[in-house]
This record gives C-alpha cells, structure tokens and sequence, in this order.
C-alpha cells in the first residue's frame, strides 16, 4: 500500500492493455460484427436527427434543440469507445497508451455527465409543455434553452475533472490488464493497487449528483406529467401528450438503468465481468437505439426526414 506521495514518484504504465475478451476468443468475431454495425447505425441515426432538426422549419422548437444535443452526445459517446474496441478486437495487440486510456474516460465520463444533466432538462422541456401550454413559448425561450445546454455541458465537464484529476494519481504498481473493453474510472480504480477510499467517496458523491439527483428530478417531473394527462377530458389529447414523453421515458431507462447498477456500489468490489458488458451496452446499444426510439414514435421527425431525402433525391438527379 502507497501513500499520495508514493503515487506521484511512480511512473505511470505506458500502456495498458485491455483484456475485452480475451478468454473468449470465438466471441471476438461476431462481436466484431455487431459492434460495427452498431456503430455505423449510430452514426447515421445521429447524424441523420441533428441534420433534420437543424434544416427542418418545422423543428426548431426547444425539444429539438435539446434532441440535437443529445444526438450529438451519442456520437461522441460511440467514436470516443468504439473505434478503439474495433481495432482491439481486429489484432492480437490489445492495448491503450497511458495518455489515450486518460483521455478516453475524460471523455467518457464529461459525456456522462453531460448526458445526466441533459435528460433532466428535457424531463423539464416535457413538464412545461404539457402542464403550461399556453406559457410554453414564453417559459422555454431559446436563450433559457441554450443556457441550460451550457449548463449541462459544464457540469459533465466538472465531473470529468474531478475524477481525472484524482485518478491520474493512482500508482498500478506494474499492473497493466484491464479487465474491460475500454478505460472508465471505475476499472481504473480497481486496477489500482493504492488505498482508493477516497476515490470511491468522491465518486459515490458525484453519482449522487449526477445520477440520483437529475432521476430524481425526472421522475418528479413525469409524476406531475402523470397527472395532467389523466385530467386531459379527450383520449386523443391525452394519447398525443403519451407520445410526446415515452420517448423520452424510455431512452431515461436505458440510459439510467445500467448507470445505476454502475455506479452505485463501491467501485473497489464491483465485479468486473458483469461491468464490462454493462458498460458495453450503455456505450454502443443506448447511443444506437436513441435515434431509432425518436424517429419511429415521432410524427414530425418522422415526416421533417421524408422531406429531407426528397429534396436530396431531386438535388442527385
């Protein structure tokens, strides 16, 4: 065991080298395959939501400023893992230099952050719109809708600053095997062979913040949505405000679900091997998913992306 100022005197590991599944070989294959179609679908799913939402009139309401970002934090989500998983699982070399594993779960976790903060502000876009309609436009102004995107920002920026800090100065003490697909702190404080109790205090306080608070919020806020709806006299009224909110409802459960179990135990005993795949799912299946849960329960996104391929269509020929 190392005290702080042991740590600073070790030289940090060159590289690491990131175990995915390595003792599965026959599994790195097809995962290979998946991971790269997902990954693809990603990105033209995202792509697609940010270009129609930005060229589309009929799209520039607060929902679709906060929907672009989100878009946008899905696509750095899959280049910031998936590229790196890629090219791990297509050689027999698999590793990470010191610098790229840092800069991956600095990314990684300002984007979680980020992305916590943002599905609170859209939980609060939805509370305004169904339960003051007639003060929507005043309420959710656009400079109010950029200023809570800058706060999201800054606030996963904050949290990824926190945890880097602290965790660049954890000595591995030779160790260089992780037992995951890519860097995050949780596997970076495991592998450590330092006392990380405050590593884990620090982290279990910014889940709360970052996790527990913002779902907490979340559900508040569609606690007050619930009851609304149930007052809305017409079933098709109350029909299209369902529409406008399982959307967002059940991206929230994808994302929060695994971040819960992630995150909420002390990341010195999580088990690695359920970690991982978790980890694999939030990092490529959520991003992959969100951009189909938006389109296909959306009329207008749905229609904005019918006129978009006509007018390309008549632009190529």
């Amino acid at each position: 065991m190392k005290n702080n100022n042991e740590s600073f005197l070790e030289a940090p590991p060159r590289d690491f080298i990131l175990l995915g599944v390595s003792d599965r070989p026959w599994l790195e294959l097809p995962l290979f395959a998946i991971l790269l179609v997902s990954y693809m679908l990603a990105m033209l799913g995202n792509i697609a939501i940010i270009l129609v939402s930005q060229l589309d009139p009929q799209l520039q309401s607060p929902m679709y400023i906060f929907l672009r970002h989100l878009s946008f934090l899905d696509l750095c989500y899959t280049t910031t893992t998936v590229p790196q998983m890629l090219v791990n699982m297509g050689s027999s070399r698999k590793t990470i230099s010191y610098g790229g594993c840092t800069v991956q779960y600095a990314i990684f976790h300002w984007l979680g952050g980020t992305e916590c903060i943002l599905l609170a502000v859209m939980a609060l876009d939805r509370y305004v719109a169904i339960c003051e309609p007639l003060r929507y436009a005043v309420i959710m102004h656009r400079a109010l809708c950029l200023r809570l995107v800058a706060t999201a920002w800054l606030s996963g920026f904050g949290n990824s600053l926190v945890q880097v800090v602290l965790t660049i100065q954890l000595p591995f003490c030779g160790r260089r095997e992780l037992d995951n697909f890519f860097c995050e702190v949780p596997a970076m404080i495991k592998l450590s062979c330092a006392d990380t109790a405050i590593n884990d205090a620090t982290l279990a306080g910014l889940v709360a913040f970052f996790v527990l608070l913002p779902l907490a919020f979340i559900l508040l806020s569609y606690g007050f949505i619930g009851r609304a709806v149930l007052r809305i006299q017409s079933s098709k009224g109350r029909h299209k405000a369902f529409g406008t909110c399982s959307s967002h409802l059940v991206v929230v459960s994808l994302f929060y679900l695994p971040a819960i179990y992630m995150y909420l135990q002390p990341p010195s005993r999580y088990s690695q091997e359920q970690g991982k795949f978790i980890s694999l799912f939030y990092s490529i299946v959520t991003p992959t998913l969100n951009p189909f849960i938006y389109t296909l329960r959306n009329k207008d996104m749905k229609g904005a992306l019918r006129r978009l391929l006509a007018r390309t269509g008549r632009f190529c020929r």
